[in-house]
């Protein structure tokens, strides 16, 4: 009957182009287009930046069929629970896969879903070398430039001010550059090297204050499935395990208009870091080892220089660290002096019980040290924020799955060097799919004002797991093959002070959306979003501060066919609005035509935008398609328009390039931007060059 079953998907191939990927590499994705989907309205709380990263390495290292766990499967964010059921046990009952292909054979596996599924997985073969290492997927070195062609202040000649003081100015030249070497192979090795100088920034070597040529410079070396040894990395790593309370890292992409699969924390493991964020991250070295096939043990150890803001402590404490900074930029005096200024060593394991993909158990710890006392400002809101030295943060994860039924939860608890900490953290939720065509999620959390986690990201609607309580529902339904719709509630309050808001507040959102797909070449979607939270009233003369309701809407449409052969149209509009309770509301725009043309080894894409806000608080976010594995997500704002050609040319099977122009032109703004990144000119144009060498 198997063999039936793959000559129907050979037939299928008339529909669906899907090739054995053991035969040839991996199709490039435009993982902006792919993120776009998930967040068509932008939310508060979510990394995209990370997001992006994660998904590119996932592009990068696709999951063999064969050997991926569910939780491997469940982190692409593309497959239900009954299909990641029906994909487990046809593996069980069938062998392994003897293509892509083969996905056609599963029950509940359609065009659209394997289409989705195509540049993140594939089947391997059993090619090996390197006394026993299977052959590479990967290996490549990509090189990118990026420059705005406008003088912007920070490289602008500084002249004495009347007291003869020079003033600030970036200490590099202007241009952004970016080197990455990957070799490896999914479930197998990895190797890899990442070096970024930004704008702004200088090459130099000064092992003394950690500056290793360029500014940013991340290594890894994974070596996975050697015998027993299930993993070991050294380099720069996250860790995924539980529901992220404790260890969190990867594809997190908590609420968005995908309002089922995204709200569970897959228990991934370590994973090689590869990242331009310069921050988040471990470095050291990582070990799992099955002590038993039900049992995997994980240690880990790191030593990271951070980026923090220092002052003079109190009596003898010295000099302490106020803030941790994220941004990764060292372009000033000031920035310099803040870099690598806090050593920070972390400690810790995590013990996993699995069987057969049905029960899961885990219990994780970490220990984090600092070389200098870590005390925010004496500010209300940072009240109960971590102050001391050490903190150790101890978790217990547990997951069931019965028939479609995914059942997950965790519960951690901090204790630092001081009196503020020792806090919980837990959350519980349900993944459903009801029928065929009905899925639905639950989930509930609650993270203590003291509760703190460095690596933690949990669930939540804040941008950390601390100070907040909620309850959340999300809901698909296929009213038919080709028509899709859902959406989520969220109820949340935070018990304390929070930036901004000087009170305990409350507030909820939700998503409505509906996507429909007449055929292959053609796609509508529809999405509106609602945000209601408290915040400081501006201009409040109280102390605390007089806080008052917001209310944030958005709606966005939008429209995807293909008119003819190679080429693709995209139409979008969306409209949004934000206002503080009793004061009139600041409202925005975003029109947005895309075109896409591919023609043999040349691939062209435009687009022409016109946006209108009446402030920053109405902004519009709208994806971009840039080169591979770059991020785009600009805030429209003020009034303009926006364009921007990307060009892709392969030259041979060794050599890609990419050339990508934009430029942003304001109608109602004599300047773009502000402080030393301001352009005396109501325009800015944007430069970006990247080649790609497959060996």
């Amino acid at each position: 009957m198997r063999f039936v079953y793959l000559l129907l998907a050979a037939g299928c191939l008339l529909v669906v182009p899907v090739c054995a990927q053991t035969q040839s590499p991996h199709r490039d994705v435009d993982l902006n287009r792919f993120l776009q989907d998930l967040f068509p309205v932008q939310t508060e709380g979510i990394d995209y930046q990370s997001v992006f990263d994660a998904l590119a390495q996932l592009h990068t290292n696709p999951l063999d069929l064969n050997t991926a766990t569910r939780d491997e499967l469940a982190a692409m964010y593309l497959l239900s629970e009954r299909q990641l059921n029906n994909l487990l046990t046809y593996r069980a009952d069938n062998g392994n896969l003897l293509s892509v292909n083969e996905l056609q054979s599963i029950p509940d596996f359609d065009l659209p879903t394997i289409r989705r599924l195509l540049p993140f997985v594939i089947v391997a073969d059993n090619a090996r070398l390197l006394g026993g290492l299977p052959t590479p997927t990967d290996n490549y070195l990509i090189v990118r430039y990026e420059q705005i062609l406008e003088e912007q202040k920070g490289f602008s000649d500084a002249t004495p001010d009347k007291n003869g003081k020079l003033p600030t100015r970036y200490v590099g030249g202007s241009g952004q550059w970016y080197a990455r070497y990957r070799y490896s192979r999914p479930r197998a090795f990895s190797l890899g090297l990442t070096l970024e100088k930004d704008p702004g920034e200088v090459l130099s070597w000064q092992p003394s204050a950690a500056r290793y040529g360029a500014d940013y410079v991340s290594f890894h070396a994974q070596v996975q499935n050697r015998g027993r040894w299930r993993n070991l990395l050294l380099g720069d790593y996250q860790v995924q395990t539980g529901q992220g309370l404790v260890l969190s890292a990867g594809f997190v992409l908590g609420k968005s208009a995908e309002a089922i699969q995204t709200v569970r924390r897959p228990t991934l493991g370590a994973r090689p870091y590869t990242s331009l964020t310069e921050y988040g991250y471990l470095r050291g070295a990582t070990a799992t080892y099955a002590l038993h096939p039900a049992f995997d043990l994980t240690i880990l150890t790191a030593r990271n220089r951070r980026d923090a803001n220092t002052a003079t402590g109190k009596g003898d404490e010295g000099t302490i660290a106020t803030s941790l900074l994220t941004s990764g930029l060292h372009r000033t005096s000031s920035e310099l002096d803040d870099h690598a200024s806090l050593l920070e060593t972390n400690l810790g394991g995590h013990l996993l019980y699995h069987n057969r993909h049905q029960i899961q158990l885990g219990l994780t710890v970490l220990h984090t040290m600092f070389d200098k006392t870590y005390r925010k400002r004496d500010l209300p809101y940072n009240q109960f924020e971590f102050t001391g030295k050490q903190n150790f943060v101890v978790g217990l994860h547990g997951g069931y799955v019965w028939h479609n039924l995914n059942l997950f939860a965790e519960v951690a608890r901090s204790a630092g060097s001081q009196t503020n900490s020792g806090g919980m953290g837990g959350v519980a939720g349900v993944l459903a799919s009801l029928t065929r065509r009905l899925d639905l999620s639950v989930v509930l959390r609650h993270y203590d004002r003291n509760f703190h986690s460095f690596y933690g990201n949990g669930f939540s609607e804040g941008s950390r797991t601390i100070n907040e309580s909620g309850a959340y529902t999300g809901i698909k339904y296929s009213v038919y093959r080709r028509l899709t719709v859902g959406g989520f509630l969220d109820i949340y309050r935070f018990p304390w002070l929070k930036y901004l808001v000087d009170k305990p507040s409350r507030g909820f959102d939700y998503i409505l959306q509906s996507t429909y797909t007449p055929n292959r070449q053609t796609t509508f979607y529809a999405v509106y979003h609602e945000e209601h939270k408290q915040k400081n009233r501006p201009g409040s003369k109280t102390s605390p501060k007089e806080v008052v309701g917001t209310t944030r809407r958005s709606i966005a449409l939008n429209a995807e066919y293909s008119p003819w052969h190679s080429v693709t149209l995209r139409s979008r509009a969306q409209v949004g609005s934000f206002a503080y309770r009793r004061q009139a509301a600041s409202t925005g725009f975003t029109l947005v035509q895309d075109i896409t043309v591919e023609r043999g080894r040349l691939s062209l894409s435009g687009r022409l935008a016109l946006f209108g806000t009446d402030s920053y608080d109405s902004r519009q976010y709208v994806y971009e398609r840039d080169v591979l594995y770059a991020f785009s997500f600009p805030a429209y704002f003020n009034r303009g328009i926006r364009h921007y050609v990307l060009a892709q040319y392969t030259l041979n099977r060794h050599l890609d390039i990419w050339v990508r122009w934009a430029r942003t032109d304001l109608t109602n703004q004599e300047t773009v931007g502000s402080d030393l990144d301001q352009i005396n000119a109501p325009h800015k144009s944007e430069v970006k060059v990247q080649a790609r060498w497959r060996f």
